[in-house]
């Protein structure tokens, strides 16, 4: 069962303490982070992570670890992994609570909770519900920030909030956030993040893929769904219309699509950043794009 891997080890943790993908807060709630079990470089980057940690300043394992989580979170690479966002090699993936992971995990936990209530299982599916609730308060506690109205990830080893990033949508698209959340949220991605491509994956430029200049199609999918489904209708159409032009501009030119735009400013062209040649076609873009013209119809 997919809950039981996140949750490993939870039960025995004490504050401040983490064990795999599972985080003990101070205040004894329970958050998850991304993880890897092995500490050697990936195998199919084993040159490239050998040649990263040699400049981190730090145990080449913890370096190795690192870089693994951070691939396991699809976001390979970004800014908000990283505590320099010029140097991969300050890559501290384990050491920071994903709003879009824990967000996820809100999601599987009502969900859960609801297939247990259909097979009549009510103890299961209140305990779910409560896992769920429980969530919702450490993420609004220690993840939103209130002086800037966006959901952050948080470095829980040093305490304090990080980058904003297109991840903090997340929580929108599974119904985690409140309205008012929604509302300010809406105001922080308009100034921050939105582009006349779409939205950028963050505001920060750090020559990883996961970073400005660059647009991503799932990121796009959930900003149109989470903004619509708290009442920010033109800033879903909005977004979901300009990511159409930019794909539909690219493909008059090129005669296909791609896995990544860059949409910081002008005219959309390809994506650059990380470690392997910008790919054609791929399935996010192709699905993401197909669903966005049936409800949208084809961009002029």
């Amino acid at each position: 069962m997919e809950y039981r891997f996140w949750m490993d080890g939870a039960e025995s943790l004490i504050p401040n303490q983490a064990y795999r993908h599972a985080v003990r807060m101070p205040d004894g709630s329970l958050l998850n982070r991304y993880w890897d079990d092995r500490d050697t470089p990936r195998d199919e980057s084993w040159r490239e992570d050998v040649e990263t940690a040699k400049h981190s300043g730090r145990p080449p394992n913890e370096v190795y670890r690192d870089l693994r989580a951070g691939a396991a979170s699809g976001w390979d690479y970004s800014s908000r992994w990283l505590r320099d966002i010029t140097r991969l090699a300050s890559i501290r993936t384990t050491q920071f609570i994903p709003i879009d992971l824990n967000a996820f995990l809100f999601k599987l936990e009502n969900t859960i909770a609801n297939l247990s209530g259909v097979e009549g299982d009510r103890e299961t599916e209140a305990a779910f519900r409560q896992k769920a609730s429980d969530r919702r308060a450490a993420v609004t506690r220690y993840l939103w920030d209130d002086d800037s109205g966006c959901f952050r990830d948080y470095d829980w080893r040093r305490e304090q909030l990080a980058l904003f990033s297109a991840a903090s949508i997340v929580p929108l698209y599974v119904g985690m956030a409140t309205h008012e959340q929604a509302d300010r949220l809406a105001d922080a991605v308009r100034a921050r993040l939105l582009t006349p491509g779409g939205i950028m994956a963050t505001e920060y430029e750090s020559g990883e893929q996961w970073d400005k200049p660059n647009g991503w199609a799932p990121l796009q999918w959930m900003a149109v769904q989470g903004f619509k489904m708290y009442g920010q209708d033109p800033l879903g159409d909005e977004i979901a219309q300009s990511w159409l032009q930019t794909v539909n501009h690219f493909y008059k030119q090129h005669h296909k699509l791609i896995e990544k735009y860059h949409i910081a400013s002008g005219v959309p062209h390809e994506g650059g950043g990380g470690e392997y040649p910008l790919q054609d076609g791929f399935g996010w873009t192709n699905g993401v794009v197909r669903r966005l013209i049936g409800l949208y119809g084809e961009p002029l």
